[in-house]
């Protein structure tokens, strides 16, 4: 079987519920602290439009290793043309490039979807994904000094951002 990136599937939530729930788990990705459900992702599952905020899976062998989505930053009018990514990956995937391949796509897909800015909101100390970031071209607009706790721990958040044009091209 071959490797392909799709559009997500209602039948692929389970499998993107268990990878995002083990990035729960390394407590440097997402600001949710205790596991997700099926159940509770189905609304923002179906918050997805493959014309607009499109929600892809990286296939491998058959089995969904990876995903990645945009939503809209702020439901507010004036931000209809900013989306915010997220992007994660089976952690016995990861350093493969899938998440590289899966940035630079969307990337190159926004000015189709009507995007103008992707945002970032990244961990301070989630060092692969501040590189990765940067590697595609993102730079730091912001930083939000201790405004998660995890397991006790303040932790800072850094704004990344990138200003697409309609010859959007990834860096990496």
């Amino acid at each position: 079987m071959s490797n392909a990136v799709r559009d997500a599937l209602r039948s692929d939530l389970p499998r993107i519920v268990e990878i995002y729930n083990a990035a729960v788990k390394s407590r440097i990705a997402t600001a949710d602290l205790a596991p997700v459900t099926v159940e509770s992702r189905e609304r923002w599952f179906e918050g997805h439009s493959s014309t607009r905020f499109p929600l892809w899976v990286y296939e491998a062998g058959g089995m969904v290793v990876a995903w990645i989505g945009v939503q809209q930053f702020r439901e507010r009018a004036a931000y209809s043309r900013s989306a915010e990514f997220s992007l994660f990956v089976d952690t016995g995937f990861q350093h493969r490039g899938i998440g590289e391949l899966l940035l630079r796509r969307m990337i190159e897909r926004c000015p189709s979807l009507g995007i103008d800015v992707l945002v970032g909101l990244i961990f301070a100390h989630n060092n692969p994904s501040l590189s990765l970031a940067r590697k595609a071209g993102f730079r730091r607009w912001g930083y939000l000094y201790g405004v998660t706790e995890i397991d006790g721990i303040k932790r800072d958040v850094a704004i990344f951002g990138l200003r697409i044009n309609a010859k959007a091209k990834a860096r990496i």
